[in-house]
């Protein structure tokens, strides 16, 4: 019984250690940020969306689909989105403008 509470011991640190590595930050490649960070930037110049018509054996089909980000709603410059976008993500500045 004695080895027990040691092994409890271990597994309650070796726990703790992975929550703690789960709530840092998770760093994400450079590329596949501006990638992302355009999308994001992209989104605060203006909503996105689209319209779909048809006709089915049901008679008529619409579809309506419209992307607001709260970036766009909060009137934020997409070029500064886009770098504290990067920013957040890689904890560096992109190494390419938002248009390219």
């Amino acid at each position: 019984m004695r080895g027990t509470g040691r092994h409890i011991g271990l597994a309650v640190a070796g726990v703790s250690a992975l929550a703690a590595s789960a709530c840092g930050p998770q760093r994400v490649p450079l590329d596949d940020a501006m990638e992302r960070c355009r999308e994001r930037a992209r989104l605060a110049e203006s909503p996105r969306g689209r319209v779909g018509m048809g006709v089915g054996s049901d008679g008529p089909i619409t579809t309506f689909d419209v992307t607001i980000g709260s970036d766009f709603l909060a009137g934020r410059d997409p070029e500064q989105v886009y770098i504290q976008c990067v920013i957040n993500l890689t904890g560096q500045r992109p190494t390419e403008p938002l248009g390219s």
